[in-house]
C-alpha cells in the first residue's frame, strides 16, 4: 500500500476530512484539517503508524492570517515520509484540545507551545512551565510571538514551580542541583525515596534557555549555520548537517553522492569520540579509573583527527549550504584509515576491559532498567531507544549512502546500562566499517560551491540520526531571503523523561551511572 491508499483509507475508516493534502520534497506530507478535527487526526496516525510525536510546534501567522497555526509530525519508515498534521486556531481563541492523554509524547511540546505562544490546551494533564521558569519569567509575555518585545519589566508575578509530591510513611526527597560540582550544565534532580529504593525522580530543565529558535528569526540562513552549530557543543556537526539540509531543500540543491559521503564520515566520527567518552564516563562512576583514562585518550586520538581532517576538532565550520570543509586527497586518507587502524585496536582492548571485568558488569547489568513500553510511551528516541528494543535509527529508514552498504541499527532488549554500553560499542565498530567504506566513494572536486544558491521562499525539515538519536529542524524562509520560523528538536528532549524512569527501583547513587548512559544535553533540550 502506498501512503496515498494510506491516507484514503484513513479517511475513510476514520470519518476524516483534511483540507488539503500536500506533498512536499518527496519525503514531506502536510495534511491540513480544521482544528475541531486535529486531535482525532493526530491520534489515528499516532497509533496506525506506530509513531510518537516527532515534532509539535506553533506558527505566528497573526499579521497574515489572524491565527496561530499548529504542527503536529510523525514519521514512517515503512512510507519513508514525515506525516505533518496541520490547523489554523484564531488569534482570539487560542486554545486547543490537547493530545497529552492519549499521545503523552506531546505533552512536553505542548507545554513548549504555551509558554512560548500563549496557546491553550484544554484537558492538558500537566500545564506547568517547561524553560520559562515562573520564578523570574513575566507572565503574559510570550517570547515567539512576533511582536515580542524583550524589554526588561518588573511586572513579575513570582509563582512556586509544584513538583509532583509523594505522600507517605518514610518518604524522603533528596533535591540535587541545579547546581552541580565539576563542569557539567545545571538541572535540578528531585528524588523521593522510601528507604534506598528511588520511588520518584522528578527532572526540573530549562536553567540553560537561550532562546535560540528567537535568535534565528530574521537571519540570513547562510550566517545562522554558526547558530546550530552551537545549540548542543557535542553535536555541533550533526546540528549544523540538520540546518544545512532543511535549506539544501528548500533551494532545490541537489547533493552529490560525494557529499553525501563526506558528511557521514564526519557524522560518524563525531559519534565515535562521543560514544567513547560515554564509555569512560561509565567506567568512571563506578570507579573503574583505568578504562576511563584509556577512553579519554580514544576520544583525544578522534578530536585531533578531526582537526586534521577539517581544521576543526568539534567539526564546526565544516558544514555549509551545498557544499562542506572536507576534502578526501589521497593524503588525508592515508591519515584517516591509519587513524581508524590505531582507534579499533584501541577500542579493542577498552571493549575487553570492560566486558571482562565481573566488578564492572555487576554495576551496569540490570541497572537503570527502560522498558520498552515506557520508551515507547515517552517517545524515547536513538539510542536509548535502541537499548530497549525500538529498533528506529534515521540512517536505516531515510539514508541512502547508509543503506547501500548494508548498515543495520543496533538493537538490545534489556533496557539496562549494560544494553546502552552495548549500543555504543557496536555503533563505534560500524561507524569504522562505514567509514572505511565511505572512504571509497569517488570524491570530486566538483562538490565545491561556486557561488551562493539563490534562496527560495519556502519550508522543508531536515533531519539526521546524531549519536544521541534524531535532531530535527522545520524551517521557514520568508520571500526576502530570511528565517521567518526555525523549529529544532534535540534527541535529548524527548529523553530526559525515559532517564527519569528508567532509576526508579534503583539507589540513588547508581543514579550518575543511569545519566551517563543516557548522556543527555541540558543545552539541547533547554535551547
Amino acid at each position: 500500500m502506498d501512503y496515498k491508499t494510506f491516507l484514503q483509507e484513513l479517511q475513510d475508516r476514520h470519518a476524516l476530512i483534511f483540507l488539503s493534502v500536500a506533498e512536499n520534497y518527496n519525503d514531506e506530507i502536510y495534511l491540513s484539517v480544521r482544528s475541531d478535527d486535529f486531535k482525532k487526526t493526530c491520534v489515528c496516525l499516532h497509533k496506525l503508524l506506530h509513531s510518537p510525536v516527532a515534532v509539535f510546534f506553533a506558527q505566528d501567522s497573526r499579521r497574515e492570517k489572524n491565527a496561530f497555526v499548529i504542527y503536529c509530525t510523525f514519521m514512517s519508515a515503512k512510507y519513508k515520509k514525515w506525516f505533518f498534521v496541520s490547523t489554523e486556531i484564531a488569534a482570539d481563541k487560542a486554545i486547543l484540545d490537547s493530545l497529552a492523554r492519549e499521545i503523552y509524547s506531546s505533552s512536553l511540546f505542548e507545554r513548549e507551545v504555551r509558554e512560548m505562544f500563549g496557546i491553550e490546551f484544554s484537558g492538558s494533564p500537566d500545564a506547568r512551565s517547561l524553560r520559562l521558569h515562573e520564578e523570574v519569567w513575566p507572565r503574559r509575555s510570550f517570547p515567539l510571538r512576533k511582536d515580542f518585545q524583550n524589554k526588561p519589566t518588573k511586572d513579575i508575578e513570582k509563582a512556586e514551580y509544584n513538583f509532583n509530591k509523594v505522600d507517605g510513611e518514610g518518604i524522603l526527597e533528596v533535591p540535587v542541583g541545579p547546581v552541580h560540582a565539576g563542569i557539567i550544565a545545571p538541572g535540578h534532580f528531585r528524588f523521593s525515596v522510601a528507604g534506598e529504593p528511588i520511588i520518584n525522580l522528578e527532572i526540573r530543565l530549562g536553567f540553560k534557555h537561550k532562546g535560540i529558535e528567537k535568535l534565528f528569526e530574521g537571519k540570513n540562513v547562510f550566517e545562522a549555520i554558526k547558530i546550530s552549530e552551537r545549540i548542543s557543543g557535542d553535536s555541533s556537526f550533526a546540528h549544523s548537517l540538520a540546518y544545512t539540509q532543511a535549506i539544501e531543500k528548500i533551494c532545490g540543491i541537489i547533493v552529490t553522492e560525494s557529499l553525501s559521503a563526506q558528511r557521514a564520515i564526519c557524522l560518524e566520527l563525531e559519534r565515535m569520540y562521543n560514544h567513547a567518552n560515554d564509555m569512560g564516563g561509565i567506567a568512571l562512576d563506578v570507579g573503574f579509573s583505568f578504562p576511563a583514562a584509556l577512553a579519554s585518550l580514544i576520544k583525544e586520538e578522534i578530536l585531533q583527527l578531526n582537526e586534521k581532517l577539517t581544521g576543526s576538532r568539534f567539526l564546526r565550520g565544516v558544514n555549509e549550504v551545498g557544499t562542506t570543509r572536507l576534502k578526501l586527497d589521497e593524503g588525508k586518507k592515508k591519515v584517516l584509515l591509519a587513524a581508524l587502524k590505531k582507534i579499533s585496536k584501541d577500542f579493542g582492548e577498552i571493549k575487553k576491559i570492560l566486558l571482562s571485568s565481573a566488578s564492572f558488569m555487576d554495576r551496569v547489568d540490570g541497572t537503570g532498567v527502560l522498558k520498552k513500553k515506557t520508551a515507547e510511551d515517552f517517545g524515547v528516541v536513538g539510542l536509548a531507544a535502541r537499548a530497549s528494543g525500538i529498533a528506529a535509527d534515521l540512517r536505516k529508514d531515510f539514508s541512502g549512502i547508509y543503506t547501500q552498504f548494508n548498515f543495520n541499527p543496533a538493537k538490545e532488549a534489556t533496557g539496562d546500562v549494560l544494553a546502552r554500553l552495548n549500543i555504543r560499542i557496536f555503533e563505534v565498530e560500524e561507524s569504522i566499517r562505514l567509514i572505511e567504506e565511505f572512504i571509497n566513494i569517488h570524491h570530486t572536486a566538483s562538490d565545491k560551491r561556486l557561488t551562493q544558491p539563490e534562496l527560495k521562499e519556502g519550508f522543508a525539515l531536515g533531519y539526521v540520526e546524531a549519536w544521541r538519536g534524531p535532531v530535527l529542524y522545520w524551517i521557514k524562509i520568508d520571500e526576502n531571503g530570511l528565517i521567518e520560523r526555525c523549529k529544532v528538536v534535540d534527541p535529548s528532549f524527548h529523553n530526559w523523561q525515559g532517564l527519569s524512569y528508567c532509576v526508579l527501583g534503583d539507589i540513588i547513587p547508581d543514579f550518575p551511572l543511569c545519566n551517563k548512559s543516557f548522556d543527555l544535553s541540558y543545552s539541547g533540550n533547554d535551547l
